[in-house]
């Protein structure tokens, strides 16, 4: 037990520290436009990311807290990009906006109960019996994979 209570504590210390290093290395780049994965520039990444967390990991951790076995749906992250990316938006912004999300997630997680880091929820393709801690790993994962995108 001591053991997994230690992984939970390193999980949303690497949370924060990987949301602070992708806000870092996402101001060193002096062209916000330049492209960087594929045909994706850092704006857009930063954009993705700040929504992906915001709307679906963030809000996944949330209702797996408050409701009996909440469902999820599939996101498609295109076609959210494709309808709301604005190329206007600050890059400053949005990565306030993704830090305060991500700070506001941890303070909620380092004041959780030690079962509630295995309540369920259920998802139309992942699954059933998908516990709040996986949602956890997958939040910090989708910002890791971004983050070492931004670092090639």
């Amino acid at each position: 037990m001591k053991e997994l209570l230690e992984y939970r504590e390193k999980l949303i210390a690497r949370l924060s520290e990987a949301t602070k290093e992708f806000c870092e290395v996402c101001e060193r780049f002096a062209n916000p436009f330049e492209k960087v994965d594929g045909d994706w520039n850092v704006h857009q990444i930063a954009s993705h990311t700040r929504d992906v967390e915001h709307l679906i990991y963030s809000e996944r951790v949330r209702k797996t807290l408050s409701e009996d076995n909440p469902h999820f749906k599939s996101f498609n992250a295109d076609a959210w990009m494709a309808e709301h990316y604005n190329k206007d938006e600050p890059l400053n912004k949005i990565l306030l906006d993704f830090d305060i999300n991500i700070t506001a997630l941890c303070n909620t997680l380092k004041n959780i109960k030690r079962e509630d880091w295995s309540r369920l929820s259920n998802h139309e393709s992942a699954g059933n019996e998908l516990t709040l801690q996986l949602w956890v790993e997958k939040s910090l994962a989708h910002i890791e994979e971004h983050l070492k995108a931004l670092k090639k």
